[in-house]
């Protein structure tokens, strides 16, 4: 079915789809009579995008029309739909209709229900920065892809270098790609190191440094991670994710739970052998002044979403959190 809907926050692995889907579909040297972008956050540039799927290849190769951040699936309405319910059927086998939008489509819609069953939908969702065996499985999937070797050192540490960030990932294994041409070894950690910009001030060393009780640390981080223009609700987002994780871990252990895979269970890590590096974590505090931070976490979250300065929002949390984990 030559229909596509791609959609989440990771902006640079979808424009790296579409790119892969461009070069499927289209004949270069017909580029510009088969290849059209629309933006679709209006209903008549949706039908726009619509017709324009419908009009015949012109030359070689196929059509392609990218409908981009698209509503469709957040709104749509009743003429909008019927527009739809003629479109998707009786597009031709050589004419894809491309939609993307950064947002999860509301599948109670009868819109997304209708491109649910006519496109093949592909998520392109950014991985939370405390998933972290979601990110090396990342890493470990995407330098394969490259023909990059790593030892589990130099993987572990490329994760913990480019987090979430899928462009600077992929930037850093072009550069390894090329130092590895001629290597019949794996990449180090030392080599991998000494090739790679380390994004060394992230919101988990901010979610240590606190649970660490390391105020002028935890107070520097947050100033960097601002200067860095660091998104404050995302820095929230990490610490919360993070917290839970420690909270649920120390009340596992202090209510006598020794079976690793439920304890993985509970705090929804994925893999059980992570739990004994996370008992390490946690051994000096108590569950009880670890479940006291979520409260100010939400609190810290309801203010930036009322427009409270982030920078003093979150210092002042930070040390809130510190003067808590000493009680």
């Amino acid at each position: 079915m030559p229909i596509y809907l791609f959609w989440g926050e990771d902006d640079f692995a979808i424009a790296k789809a579409v790119e892969k889907l461009r070069k499927q579909v289209l004949d270069p040297n017909w580029l510009q009579f088969n290849y059209e972008k629309i933006v679709g956050d209006r209903p008549d540039l949706i039908i726009q995008a619509f017709d324009t799927a419908m009009t015949p290849v012109f030359g070689m190769g196929g059509r392609l029309v990218w409908l981009a951040d698209t509503t469709i699936c957040q709104n749509c309405p009743e003429d909008l739909l019927n527009q739809l319910k003629r479109t998707l059927p009786a597009l031709q086998p050589d004419s894809h209709l491309l939609l993307t939008s950064r947002k999860k489509p509301d599948k109670r819609l009868k819109s997304t229900k209708l491109l649910q069953e006519y496109a093949q939908v592909q998520e392109f969702s950014l991985i939370p920065p405390w998933e972290t065996e979601k990110l090396l499985q990342r890493v470990k999937q995407l330098s394969a892809e490259f023909n990059v070797k790593l030892t589990p050192k130099a993987a572990e540490f490329l994760a913990e270098s480019a987090g979430n960030d899928t462009r600077q990932l992929t930037s850093e294994l072009q550069k390894l790609e090329l130092y590895g041409q001629n290597q019949a070894n794996s990449l180090d950690i030392e080599t991998v190191s000494a090739l790679v910009t380390s994004n060394s001030q992230n919101s988990l060393h901010l979610a240590k440094a606190i649970k660490e009780k390391d105020e002028p640390r935890a107070l520097k981080l947050v100033n960097e991670l601002l200067n860095r223009n660091e998104p404050a609700l995302k820095i929230v987002a990490t610490l919360v994710g993070q917290f839970r994780i420690w909270a649920i871990v120390k009340l596992m252990i202090e209510t006598g739970e020794r079976d690793e895979k439920k304890i993985a269970t509970l705090a929804q890590i994925g893999n059980p052998k992570r739990i004994y590096f996370l008992r390490q974590e946690v051994q000096n505090l108590k569950a009880k002044q670890l479940l006291a931070i979520l409260p100010v976490l939400l609190d810290l979250e309801i203010s930036l979403k009322t427009g409270a300065d982030p920078l003093s929002s979150l210092q002042g949390s930070a040390i809130a959190m510190c003067h808590l984990l000493r009680q």
